[in-house]
C-alpha cells in the first residue's frame, strides 16, 4: 500500500480543505496522474499518484479540512486500462445519395479521466483533441489547449477576471448552509485584519480617458502583431501607478510595529475575481518594465489565474494593488486595503458624461477613481497628491515616457 499525503502548501500554509477527488474508490491510477485537489487559501495544489495501481481507500472527504502530512488515502497494487475512452461518432452519410456508405466502426480514444471530466465540462469532443500524452493519450493539458483554441479569451487583465458562479442552491429550499472553504474562511480573515488594523480613509478623483483610449486604439493592432499581446488599458495604469508611487513612496510602504518599511520596488498586486474567490497575484518590479513588458506579464500571470496554475510567488510579496470594480459596471466604490500593504487603487466603469472644458460642455469618457490608504502612514495630503499624479500621467500618456 502507498499513502497518498498532504504535501507541503508553501510558505506558511498549514491546512488545506479537500476540494475534490477525481477518481473513486477502486478506480486504477496511473503514476503521476491527479488524484485529488486540495484548496488552500491562496491557491488550488493538486496531489498526484506516486505510483501506478488501485485507489484502495480515501480516508478524507472532499469538504474536510486536513494538515500538511495527513494521509488523504492509499493506493494499492493493480493493474488494468489507464485511461478511459470515448466513442468517436460515426460520419453521417448526405442525405442526397443514392447508396448511403455504411457507418464507421466507432473507435476507442485514448483520454486520462481528469481530461476527459475536464472535456465534458466544457463541451469539447475529444475525438477532435490530438493527444501527445505516452501512446497517444489525451492528457489535460491537451483539452486545456483545445478549449484556449475554441474559446476566446482574454490575453490580458484589463479589469478582474470574473468566472461564472453555479449555483448548486435547491431553488425550492428556504435556507441552504454550506461550509465555508478554507480560502473563504481566509479572505474573510484578512478583510476583517485589514479593517482592524489600520486607519482606513478613502479619497477620490475623476480621469478623462480621452488621450488614454486614443492612443491604445492607435497602437494596439500593432503591438498585438509584433509583440504578441493585446494593449489592454491596464498596463497604462499599472506604469502610470508606479510613477506615482515612486513620487509618493509612503503609499508604497509598510508599517512593521514600530518601524516603517520604504520598499524601493514597485510588485504590483492586480486584484482577480473567479469562483474560487478572490486572490490577488501581482508582477514583479513592475517599476523598471516598460508597458508591454507589464502587459505581457501581466497576460502570463492571467492564463495561469485562469487554469488554476498560481504559484506562492505570484502571490506573495505584493506592495500595492490595483483593483477594477469596473468590469462589474461599478461606478465608485471604497476598496479595502489588502493588508499589509498601505494604499490599493480602485478603478471604475469609464463612462460618458458633460464636463466642463474650457468653459464649454463636452461629452467626455470619465472615469472616478479611488484611493484607499491607511491614515496610520499616509497623510491626507499625500493620498491626494498621489492621485492627482495618477490622474495627470493618465490624461497625458506620453508624460509616462520622460519621467
Amino acid at each position: 500500500m502507498a499513502s497518498i499525503k498532504v504535501p507541503p502548501l508553501g510558505e506558511s500554509i498549514v491546512e488545506a480543505t479537500v476540494s475534490r477527488w477525481l477518481k473513486k474508490e477502486g478506480d486504477v491510477v496511473a503514476a503521476g496522474e491527479t488524484l485529488v485537489e486540495l484548496e488552500t487559501d491562496k491557491i488550488t495544489v493538486e496531489v498526484p499518484a506516486l505510483e501506478a495501481g488501485v485507489l484502495s481507500t480515501r480516508q478524507k472527504q472532499e469538504g474536510e479540512v486536513v494538515s500538511v502530512g495527513a494521509t488523504l488515502g492509499e493506493i494499492g497494487p493493480g493493474s488494468g486500462a489507464v485511461v478511459a475512452t470515448a466513442p468517436v461518432p460515426a460520419p453521417v452519410a448526405p442525405a442526397a445519395a443514392p447508396h448511403p456508405a455504411p457507418a464507421a466502426e466507432v473507435q476507442a480514444v485514448k483520454v486520462s479521466p481528469a481530461a476527459h471530466r475536464l472535456a465534458t465540462e466544457a463541451g469539447v469532443n475529444v475525438a477532435s483533441v490530438p493527444g501527445t500524452g505516452r501512446g497517444g493519450v489525451i492528457s489535460k493539458p491537451d483539452v486545456v489547449a483545445a478549449i484556449e483554441t475554441t474559446v476566446p479569451v482574454v490575453a490580458a487583465i484589463s479589469a478582474p477576471m470574473a468566472t461564472p458562479i453555479r449555483s448548486s442552491v435547491d431553488a425550492s429550499a428556504r435556507e441552504t448552509r454550506e461550509k465555508m472553504t478554507t480560502r473563504r474562511k481566509r479572505i474573510a480573515e484578512n478583510l476583517l485584519l485589514s479593517q482592524h488594523q489600520t486607519a482606513h480613509l478613502t479619497t477620490f478623483n475623476e480621469i478623462d480617458m480621452s488621450a488614454i483610449s486614443a492612443l491604445r486604439e492607435r497602437l494596439k493592432e500593432r503591438v498585438e502583431k509584433e509583440q504578441g499581446v493585446k494593449l489592454s488599458f491596464m498596463p497604462f495604469f499599472v506604469k502610470a501607478a508606479c510613477h506615482a508611487l515612486k513620487a509618493y513612496p509612503a503609499v508604497n510602504a509598510q508599517i512593521d510595529g514600530d518601524t516603517i518599511v520604504y520598499k524601493h520596488y514597485v510588485n504590483m498586486g492586480i486584484a482577480v475575481a473567479s469562483d474560487a474567490g478572490l486572490v490577488v497575484p501581482n508582477v514583479k518590479d513592475a517599476d523598471t518594465k516598460s508597458i508591454i513588458e507589464i502587459g505581457k506579464d501581466i497576460a502570463a500571470v492571467a492564463k495561469r489565474a485562469r487554469d488554476g496554475k498560481l504559484s506562492m510567488d505570484d502571490l506573495t510579496g505584493g506592495s500595492f494593488t490595483i483593483t477594477n470594480g469596473g468590469v462589474f459596471g461599478s461606478l465608485v466604490s471604497t476598496p479595502i486595503i489588502n493588508y499589509p500593504q498601505v494604499a490599493i487603487l480602485g478603478l471604475h466603469k469609464t463612462q460618458d458624461r458633460p464636463v466642463a472644458i474650457d468653459g464649454k460642455v463636452e461629452i467626455r469618457p470619465m472615469m472616478y477613481v479611488a484611493l484607499s490608504y491607511d491614515h496610520r502612514m499616509i497623510d491626507g495630503q499625500q493620498a491626494v497628491l498621489f492621485l492627482v499624479r495618477f490622474k495627470e500621467l493618465m490624461e497625458d500618456p506620453g508624460a509616462m515616457l520622460v519621467v
